[in-house]
């Protein structure tokens, strides 16, 4: 009884949207204008609550827009379970590497501006970088026994390869400059200037633009730092003044205001008996001990702000009548910039065959060769505890899922079922 009331609440949800800006997207009720089925759209219900009765996650909030318009857009299950309370419209979420691509604009606003260019190497902006070291396994395709040895970079990391994660840079224990990492102790508060002075000196796990090795944080931390460099500003002030204020995107925060702290859905992890709620949820930037706006992965927001982003990259660089980037920038930013270079030892369930790199989003090259639904050229990426966008400009289409539960799987499942709806 209780699934089916959230079912009523998530079928409500398109009345909701009058109360939730949506920044460039006009709404309407009927699919069938923009060449897709009602009653196909309706299938993403029946597989996000097969996902909330096997307890994979506690709720969720989907949205799928074509050609301007919004024809789906439902909230799934709860929040907070235990204070049982449900998914909204205006829920607000840790949207982790998703704050990525728009890290990825700001650096491309610069370039816009002049203030650098994508082969710039990164020590022409932070000096610590210079000279870097790669670690190298002491013996052939050994990765346990000798231990690594230090060797120099044939060159040094550029910008580019910060964006398209062919920079070497380590961000955990893996690879062979793991144990310099763990070492290291990086810390998760203070500065972002601190945290990236810190991780300058480690060694790289390969020679820069030889291999293509997934940076949760490292990289694009090292991007927000230079964007700061560059502006004179804080990550969070150029954020805010720069893209999130001219969108009209309200609702996005690197620190979640005081009054907004309970619209934000709960972090549940899967376990063997179901979703477990941690003693202490995922730090937010407000508990920090100083300015550390993470450009890899300390956005809060909803899925309407993300959905006004992702219109903006969509339509060429402008919304809501503002233009960040100009048309071509976004060409660029959403072209395969690894060569023949891939994605398929990305981590988790989702199959990332077929799929190169452009700057701070992820290319699709080939579509049978990954496996699931979408077009050439589709480009997105997604947040470590469960969100996930993506943009087709052939179908002129976004799509987004968001919830609070790592979740890979679903990043495959939810694509199929909006393109299977596609009716013209």
């Amino acid at each position: 009884m209780r699934a089916l009331k959230r079912g009523l609440v998530g079928i409500a949800a398109m009345v909701a949207l009058a109360t939730v800006s949506m920044g460039a997207i006009s709404v309407v009720a009927k699919p069938e204008d923009v060449g897709m089925s009602s009653d196909r759209l309706r299938r993403i219900h029946g597989l996000i609550y097969a996902h909330i009765r096997a307890k994979d996650f506690s709720g969720a909030v989907t949205l799928v827009a074509r050609r301007g318009k919004v024809v789906h857009f439902e909230v799934h299950g709860d929040a907070d379970i235990e204070a049982k309370k449900p998914m909204r419209a205006d829920t607000l979420f840790r949207l982790a590497s998703m704050t990525k691509p728009v890290t990825a604009v700001a650096i491309l606003m610069l370039v816009e501006e002049g203030k650098l260019v994508l082969s710039d190497p990164v020590s022409k902006f932070l000096p610590e970088f210079k000279h870097p070291k790669v670690a190298v396994w002491t013996l052939p395709n050994d990765a346990s026994g000798a231990g690594p040895r230090l060797v120099p970079a044939a060159r040094e990391i550029t910008i580019q390869d910060l964006l398209t994660h062919t920079s070497g840079l380590a961000n955990g224990g893996e690879g062979p400059a793991g144990d310099y990492v763990r070492k290291a102790n990086l810390p998760s508060g203070g500065s972002l200037d601190e945290r990236v002075r810190r991780l300058a000196p480690l060694p790289l796990n390969f020679q820069p633009g030889s291999q293509w090795e997934y940076s949760p944080g490292t990289g694009f931390d090292t991007l927000g730092r230079v964007v700061e460099i560059l502006s004179g500003t804080t990550l969070d002030q150029f954020f805010k003044s720069r893209i999130f204020d001219p969108l009209g995107m309200k609702d996005t925060f690197f620190t979640v205001p005081s009054d907004r702290q309970a619209d934000l859905a709960v972090l549940y992890t899967k376990g063997e008996t179901g979703l477990a709620r941690p003693e202490r949820q995922a730090p937010t930037p407000q508990a920090a001990s100083g300015p550390y706006f993470s450009g890899a992965g300390g956005l809060t927001g909803s899925t309407s702000d993300y959905l006004t982003f992702a219109s903006m990259l969509l339509n060429g660089g402008q919304a809501n009548g503002v233009r960040l980037l100009s048309r071509k920038t976004v060409e660029l930013m959403t072209a395969n910039a690894i060569g023949s270079l891939d994605l398929r030892n990305y981590a988790g369930d989702q199959v990332l065959k077929g799929y190169g790199f452009g700057l701070g989003v992820r290319v699709r090259r080939d579509t049978g060769d990954s496996g699931w639904m979408g077009s050439v050229g589709d480009f997105g990426w997604a947040g470590a505890f469960g969100t996930y966008f993506w943009i087709d400009p052939k179908e002129q289409l976004i799509g987004l899922v968001m919830i609070q539960t790592r979740n890979t799987r679903l990043r495959m499942e939810f694509p199929n079922l909006v393109y299977q709806a596609v009716s013209d």
